[in-house]
């Protein structure tokens, strides 16, 4: 789904209030019918057409943890979670034993993906 500007959201508003067809806006501003009809109901349901807070599970770790967990990988960049695990470096005051370990702050880039294999039926059998 693309994030519309709240300036296009107005124009789509406006020309629907000044009595213009759905339709007809939509195809006039190049967006789908539904974009209208959300803009509208947003509009008159809020009395507001900005845009909506993501919504979404809350981080994984916690802002006092980021930058330890930053300092952590620069010391020791080509390190995996388990490796720093087995070196110590999960029990050190600045995290705790509970901090986690997100893939993305791991340099899950450097490590060699896992081949996912999905099942085909046997076309000759």
């Amino acid at each position: 789904m693309r994030a519309y500007s709240t300036d296009l959201k107005e124009r789509l508003v406006r020309a629907v209030t000044e009595g213009q067809p759905m339709r007809e806006a939509a195809r006039r501003f190049g967006v789908a019918v539904t974009t209208v009809k959300r803009a509208v109901v947003q509009q008159r349901e809020t009395g507001s057409l900005e845009r909506k807070p993501i919504l979404g599970r809350p981080r994984a770790i916690r802002s006092e943890h980021d930058a330890a967990l930053r300092a952590r990988l620069e010391a020791a960049p080509r390190c995996d979670g388990a490796a720093h695990r087995a070196r110590g470096m999960n029990s050190g005051s600045d995290l705790g034993k509970d901090a986690p370990y997100p893939s993305g702050l791991l340099g899950a880039d450097r490590l060699s993906p896992i081949p996912r294999v999905r099942w085909r039926p046997d076309p000759h059998a």
